[in-house]
């Protein structure tokens, strides 16, 4: 394997690694609230969310691209506050892909948390347990079957990103250039040899995650509070 394959392999690593992070952070309370909530701005909150599964990540990437640009008024604030611009750069695909991988992070985390039963957290409640206390003893315990498919899923659905990172960060070696774009490349020089060894990395590697999901969750005991 050449050094710029190495290179793209530690750069796609540590994207996936920030978006997952991020989306802990992001996902988890916007999961929670939509698996609790009868507002009425709920569905057009998971419509948002559902969003990037249907939409082509170029369309998501094109619209990424002209909203991130030094010369929109996002833009040009980004590039006051930080000093440098999100379009081509590692940071912006941080952004772009936490948006684009949101719903594989919150869907599952919704669906685990609506899975709680409510007479767990009342009987918290009835025993004068704080509510953020009674989420980190009661209502993670249950979820993390959720927490952990949200983890995975994530994670190796960001690695295998293309279009909305080519969008966004381009092709640029050391900085922007990840597995997907690395592959393209080399099928784009008829270099098959160096497109197949990454090709088949992604998919050894997605499909061992997949199992790691399914035997874990098939082993993982569910406590209650």
């Amino acid at each position: 394997m050449n050094p710029a394959d190495l290179q793209a392999i530690w750069i796609t690593g540590q994207l996936a690694l920030f978006t997952t992070l991020f989306l802990w952070l992001l996902g988890t309370p916007l999961a929670w609230w939509l698996a609790r909530s009868s507002h009425w701005t709920k569905p057009s909150v998971e419509a948002l969310v559902t969003l990037p599964l249907v939409l082509p990540p170029t369309v998501l990437g094109f619209y990424f691209l002209v909203l991130l640009n030094p010369n929109t008024l996002v833009g040009s604030f980004i590039v006051d506050v930080t000093g440098t611009s999100l379009t081509f750069s590692f940071a912006g695909l941080v952004v772009a892909s936490i948006i684009y991988s949101l719903p594989f992070m919150v869907q599952p985390l919704q669906v685990a948390f609506e899975s709680v039963g409510r007479e767990s957290l009342e009987t918290a409640a009835s025993l004068g347990v704080r509510p953020i206390r009674a989420f980190f003893n009661v209502v993670l315990p249950q979820s993390l079957r959720g927490f952990l498919s949200a983890t995975v899923l994530t994670f190796t659905h960001t690695i295998g990103e293309f279009g909305v990172v080519l969008m966004v960060g381009g092709n640029i070696p050391g900085e922007t250039k990840v597995i997907s774009i690395a592959i393209y490349e080399h099928v784009e020089t008829i270099a098959y040899a160096n497109a197949h060894f990454l090709a088949a990395f992604l998919l050894i590697f997605s499909f061992a995650c997949l199992v790691l999901i399914y035997t874990i969750n098939r082993k993982l005991p569910i406590r209650g509070y």
